[in-house]
């Protein structure tokens, strides 16, 4: 099995006991690569498609990335550039970002068709996000969009994490517009309730899960904060009820929970075996500080 996650690493600083600030490296499609990994082990190769500076902080980042044991060959660099930073502050197990990513090389990412090309034609499934996209220029995501589309219907599995963040996107109508593309090439959606109810006016989870599912065609697992999930297959919804736990930091858990899914799923797991490995690393990942545990 060959995993391709695309999006963008970043530096992560966390608030440590005052003054201090620790740096890591994170970024959502990067978190979910990292767990994957860690999951299966040898069982799967997993990549990293990103593009980063020639600076020591990028040289940091993918350095990192490879002693995770997740292949680097996808990576390109922009000299002219350098990775993103962002900043969380935590109040009560919440969490709020402040970011400096308006020159991230990572928003370079789709400009290479040929890398675009080599990379899809490597995997057997391809991960993004709606942060992926909402990072590129109008015309990258276009490049990015039919390159997915390619794929997918050359027999790679394309899964997509909603993931919205209205800040990065020009407006909502464009964000929205552009979600729903992506969603209708992907074969796995996996977005979040609230978010989705917010930008999309969803009543419920399900009602989420079959906006997504309107056509039969995909499986939606629409997470829920660590509260009941909802999981349309083949037009049917069903409704799981998970246990939910007081978080130390909610950095990240989404970005588990898809990791622990779609292993769940890659080794051929039920929905209720994946759901239950995709809830328990969730809650290992908030009952502590950072992304990666």
């Amino acid at each position: 099995m060959r995993f391709l996650s695309i999006g963008e690493a970043m530096l992560e600083l966390s608030e440590q006991q005052a003054p201090l600030w620790a740096m890591n490296v994170a970024g959502d499609t990067l978190n979910t690569a990292w767990h994957l990994k860690r999951l299966a082990g040898e069982a799967a190769e997993v990549a990293y498609f990103t593009a980063l500076g020639s600076d020591s902080f990028s040289a940091r980042i993918e350095g990192f990335i490879a002693d995770a044991g997740i292949d680097t060959r996808f990576i390109r660099h922009e000299a002219s550039r350098g990775p993103g930073l962002y900043a969380i502050s935590l109040r009560d197990g919440e969490r709020s970002f402040t970011y400096w990513r308006d020159h991230s090389a990572a928003k370079l990412l789709a400009d290479d068709e040929a890398t675009l090309a080599a990379a899809f034609g490597w995997a057997d499934m391809a991960y993004l996000s709606g942060i992926t996209l909402a990072i590129l220029a109008p015309e990258a995501r276009e490049r990015l969009l039919a390159a997915l589309a390619v794929a997918r219907e050359a027999g790679v599995t394309i899964a997509f994490d909603p993931n919205i963040r209205p800040r990065l996107w020009e407006s909502a109508e464009i964000m929205r517009a552009t979600l729903l593309r992506a969603a209708k090439v992907a074969d796995i959606v996996l977005p979040s309730f609230e978010d989705e109810a917010q930008h999309f006016g969803d009543a419920s989870p399900e009602d989420c899960a079959r906006r997504y599912d309107a056509d039969g065609s995909r499986e939606v697992v629409v997470k829920n904060g660590g509260r009941d999930v909802a999981v349309a297959m083949g037009g049917r919804c069903s409704h799981h009820a998970m246990r939910p736990i007081e978080p130390v930091d909610t950095t990240g858990a989404g970005d588990a929970f898809n990791a622990g899914w779609l292993f769940g799923r890659i080794r051929g797991g039920s929905p209720e075996e994946s759901l239950a490995g995709a809830h328990a690393l969730a809650t290992h990942v908030i009952s502590h500080k950072g992304a990666l545990v």
